[in-house]
């Protein structure tokens, strides 16, 4: 049984980007769900065996904190042995188990993995099978519309409620398409149309009347935030606002800093890189005063101090 979502709207799962930190913060700032970076069935199977003779678990590969609950674990991969085990290592620690038919990423489709699966019908009947048999947490999906042409999601869909996945995520692209163009919402009605089961709605929302527009439009339950969220987490608390409401606050760029050092302090408990901090300050200031020389300057720094120092005296620029 799924559980109770605080909001509608959820993080989507991005590499090297939804760190347990920015999950974290964006749970804060009202996601209803964060969902982990995807992860690898082999590289999960691997490092519980080494885990385990240093007496560690699986945690310490994967890391997240009780303050993201509900938090789900997003599972890649195509073996069928090395599917269960894994989702078996990872089950008590996550509240969903959601596997992956969505990433466009050739290392990932090269492996029969990620959106790839689309066009093999009987290989997927048989993962979702492995999965939901495996785990007693409820197992869910994300998936793209097709791989040329949005043609293979209605049968995923109904292979996948059959087996008893319990939500589809439908990124509206094909994976031909992989970020560029326009999300076909369309798609996401017409997935709707086709199943009982919870729909999240994925692509292309970058404010809370987009949210809003596409429940409306398509029927979906819950919407799916990714790469606007980097930009902005206060979109899920707007979003939230703006269903309840029907207006919302404006954010300001003293306030997403002020989120942003408040990332920092999380990230710093984690064993994150820091190529990927700067890139999440990258991205919250996107937009600001002197954004080009700005990210010039977060490019050239190599410590979390020396970002600091950046963005202090941004903020200092902002309060004067």
């Amino acid at each position: 049984m799924l559980p109770l979502f605080p909001s509608k709207a959820f993080l989507a799962p991005m590499a090297g980007i939804s760190d347990p930190a920015l999950r974290l913060l964006c749970r804060e700032l009202g996601a209803g769900l964060v969902v982990t970076e995807l992860t690898s069935i082999h590289a999960i199977v691997a490092k519980e065996e080494q885990l385990k003779k240093l007496q560690k678990s699986i945690t310490d590969f994967i890391a997240f904190s009780e303050q993201e609950r509900p938090v789900s674990i997003q599972l890649f991969g195509s073996d069928l042995s090395l599917l269960a085990k894994a989702a078996k290592i990872v089950e008590p620690y996550f509240d969903l188990i959601d596997y992956n038919m969505g990433c466009p990423a050739p290392h990932i489709t090269c492996q029969m993995a990620g959106a790839a699966l689309l066009q093999n019908p009987e290989l997927t009947e048989k993962i979702f099978s492995t999965l939901v048999k495996a785990v007693k947490k409820p197992v869910t999906l994300k998936m793209r519309a097709g791989v040329d042409k949005p043609t293979c999601f209605q049968q995923t869909a109904q292979i996948a409620e059959q087996c008893g996945i319990q939500m589809i995520t439908l990124h509206a692209r094909t994976l031909k398409q992989g970020y560029s163009g326009h999300a076909d919402w369309s798609l996401i009605k017409e997935l709707k149309s086709l199943v009982k089961i919870p729909v999240v709605g994925n692509g292309d929302i970058q404010t809370p009347e987009d949210a809003k527009r596409m429940m409306d439009e398509t029927g979906c339950d819950y919407v799916m935030i990714g790469r606007a969220a980097c930009q902005n987490p206060f979109l899920f608390q707007q979003i939230n606002e703006y269903l309840a409401k029907g207006t919302y606050q404006p954010i300001t760029l003293e306030q997403k800093l002020s989120a942003f050092f408040r990332y920092l302090e999380y990230a710093q408990q984690y064993p994150l890189k820091f190529a990927n901090i700067r890139l999440q300050a990258m991205n919250f200031t996107k937009g600001s005063p002197g954004s080009k020389e700005l990210r010039l300057r977060i490019g050239q720094t190599r410590t979390i101090e020396e970002l600091k120092n950046v963005l202090d005296v941004l903020n200092r620029e902002i309060v004067a």
